[in-house]
């Protein structure tokens, strides 16, 4: 059985209000900074909904504010470029979405270094869009240096690092390269599980675990790994 593979992206609300935190300038009050926070929580929302339209319009809206509080090449702005990027993504914009991922990367390695955690951050969604539309050459070094970044930044065993193991190992999956895919799904799954034991993300990876012993003839062991998946799945 042929399964689609799960690749994710970690543009988490969480995270990006954290950033705006850090990054307010002396002269933005918190009622200046409010109305982008709202507007970007309310596409983040939309996002997680599947209501990818409807969240494209706020997102256009919340970077238009971030542009004229913040500046149109403020870490801000990158955050608001990278969730419409995201937006377009999911809906197959795929050419809508590639100029905003590579302008928020750019702003970010400028902004804030190009060995930052959220450089990685774009990195991996650019690579996804890339992988999505079958351009492995151009996703897999994109992969490999969002790995790196993540592992310098968070530690060996952060979720996020657990995320690019995943789609790394997609890459190679999905060229053939079971052998360079298996560890990397291993590791993705042995640092999610303990970490994030019941988010979505494993059930992600060990559904593509399973798809990957399903082409190397290990049926059997495929089936335990999705009655596993479909159990996280079952409890969201």
């Amino acid at each position: 059985m042929r399964r689609s593979k799960r690749w994710v992206s970690v543009s988490t609300l969480t995270i990006t209000l954290v950033v705006v935190v850090g990054l307010s300038l002396c002269s933005i009050t918190l009622a200046q900074e409010k109305p982008w926070m709202t507007l970007n929580q309310e596409a983040h929302q939309l996002y997680q909904q599947g209501k990818h339209q409807e969240g494209v319009k706020v997102a256009k809206e919340a970077l238009s504010v971030a542009e004229k509080i913040f500046g149109t090449d403020s870490p801000v702005a990158a955050i608001s470029l990278n969730i419409l990027a995201e937006l377009y993504h999911q809906q197959g914009q795929y050419a809508l979405a590639d100029p905003l991922y590579k302008r928020s990367l750019a702003i970010r390695e400028e902004t804030l270094g190009p060995n930052h955690r959220h450089v990685a951050e774009s990195l991996n969604n650019l690579a996804a869009l890339y992988y999505n539309q079958g351009q492995h050459a151009l996703a897999e070094p994109l992969y490999k240096r969002s790995l790196a970044i993540r592992e310098e930044t968070l530690g060996p065993d952060h979720p996020a690092v657990g995320v690019s193991l995943n789609n790394l190992g997609n890459l190679y999956s999905k060229q053939g390269q079971f052998d360079k895919a298996e560890p990397l799904y291993k590791r993705s799954l042995g640092i999610m599980e303990k970490t994030v034991p019941n988010h979505p993300n494993v059930a992600a990876t060990l559904e593509n675990m399973a798809d990957l012993y399903t082409k190397t003839g290990r049926e059997d062991e495929a089936k335990k790994l999705l009655a596993r998946a479909k159990q996280i799945r079952a409890s969201q």
